[in-house]
């Protein structure tokens, strides 16, 4: 599953490993201090014997649904690169697509929203096919197209323009 994990062969090696920003985990968290509260201002208010049941059910349900799962599918996205390639991670389903950077021409930095506020954004890895690998809400942006330009420079490739 974590194949990636592995040493590389040869004069392969691991740049750097990362996760999407962690702004994402914001609402998961804030949804979890709500529900606990709330269950906690709920528990023991009505004299109805299943209240307490209910209420502690419908807490964990919205914990488990609004706080559990998205923080599960951001730990299961992750981003490594290496000399040779970049390897993404996506879904709980652990899809795999590995990039060889002697196939990508064009690196830029694209950011929307809070993304310029937070120093992300969306790295696209243009490899001339149909469309471009993009790789959402890469914290650090900026770095992590100065080291890939740095790599595509010491192929010989264009070096990417920043938009």
């Amino acid at each position: 599953m974590r194949d990636d994990r592995a040493v590389p062969n040869g004069d392969e090696r691991v740049i750097a490993r990362m996760r999407p920003h962690g702004r994402a985990l914001v609402v998961p968290v804030l949804v979890l201090w709500l529900a606990i509260g709330a269950a906690a201002a709920l528990v023991d208010r009505v004299d109805w014997a299943f209240w307490n049941i209910a209420v502690l059910t419908v807490a964990a349900i919205v914990v488990v649904l609004l706080s559990v799962v998205p923080t599960l599918a951001w730990l299961s996205r992750g981003f490594t690169f290496t000399t040779e390639r970049v390897i993404t991670r996506t879904g709980f389903g652990g899809t795999r697509r590995e990039t060889m950077l002697a196939r990508v021409h064009d690196v830029t930095v694209r950011r929307r929203g809070l993304q310029a506020l937070f120093g992300a954004g969306d790295v696209l890895l243009s490899t001339g096919g149909d469309r471009a690998v993009i790789l959402s809400d890469v914290p650090a942006a900026s770095l992590v197209q100065r080291m890939l330009s740095e790599q595509l420079a010491a192929r010989g490739a264009v070096m990417p323009v920043d938009l």
